[in-house]
């Protein structure tokens, strides 16, 4: 099994090189990432400018651009041949609900469901506030322990979904609380899981500089979320693996019929 692994969070971050590791116990990987973090910059592609690759080590790749760049330069110009997986993470910190349409880790992986290949784009969902999980401070000091055992479980699904029936152009969004370093070995409890819906307070965060000029921070605070059943916040907040199948036709097929019945040229 050929694996691409790419992510968001920057080459030298913790979860991909964790991943890398165990990966390669059972597969031949590469890594193809962006040089540096590239947090929540969706799916975008830079065509503004040149792109540079540099060969950190043998099978270990940088890019200075996007997650969405670090995939298409590794399919069609760093790899021999055609990876029979695209997995971009493991992602510090959670990407369910809205999260997706800004994520740069889900984006890496959408890219590999476009060119057709099975995909998985996978978080882990520490233990840093924000209402994803309960807090729980014994987990502070165990994120490392988490990203292995995360790791674990990426690499069981990774063997599990390369050899399912299912086309090429879909990927799984995998959002895996730190909590499960709590439960035994390679115990893994999870659900499939729908998209879930949260709200950020205070989205835009208004400020003044020392010249009396405004700036603004785009963050936000206080989440809540829709209460849900069956979807990844659910899961997760339960302290389950969530696994959610995602497809790139946004069609939304409820409305085509009413808009059939409607004169759109008044």
């Amino acid at each position: 099994m050929n694996i691409l692994l790419s992510n968001d969070d920057g080459v030298y971050a913790t979860g991909i090189n964790i991943l890398f590791e165990e990966l390669k116990k059972s597969a031949d990987v590469v890594i193809v990432a962006p040089d540096r973090e590239r947090s929540a910059s969706s799916h975008s592609l830079t065509i503004d400018r040149p792109l540079r690759v540099n060969e950190i080590k043998p099978n270990i790749y940088s890019v200075d651009g996007t997650p969405t760049d670090a995939v298409n330069i590794a399919v069609h110009s760093i790899l021999k041949t055609k990876p029979d997986l695209v997995i971009s993470g493991i992602n510090y910190g959670g990407n369910i609900c809205d999260d997706i349409i800004y994520s740069g880790t889900v984006s890496a992986a959408m890219e590999g469901a476009i060119m057709g290949i099975k995909s998985i784009a996978v978080s882990l969902v520490v233990n840093k506030g924000g209402g994803y999980l309960p807090k729980d401070p014994s987990l502070e000091e165990n994120l490392e322990a988490s990203f292995r055992k995360a790791a674990q479980f990426v690499s069981n699904l990774a063997a599990v979904f390369n050899k399912s029936g299912f086309s090429e152009n879909i990927l799984l969004n995998v959002n895996i609380p730190q909590t499960i370093i709590k439960k035994e070995k390679n115990a893994f409890e999870y659900r499939i899981t729908k998209q879930g819906k949260r709200y950020f307070e205070d989205f835009v965060v208004e400020k003044m500089d020392p010249r009396g000029r405004k700036y603004y921070w785009i963050w936000g605070k206080n989440i809540r979320f829709d209460d849900i059943s069956g979807s990844d916040y659910e899961a997760v907040h339960s302290g389950l693996i969530s696994v959610t199948p995602v497809h790139l036709d946004m069609t939304n097929y409820k409305a085509i019929e009413k808009l059939k019945n409607i004169d759109l040229s008044l």
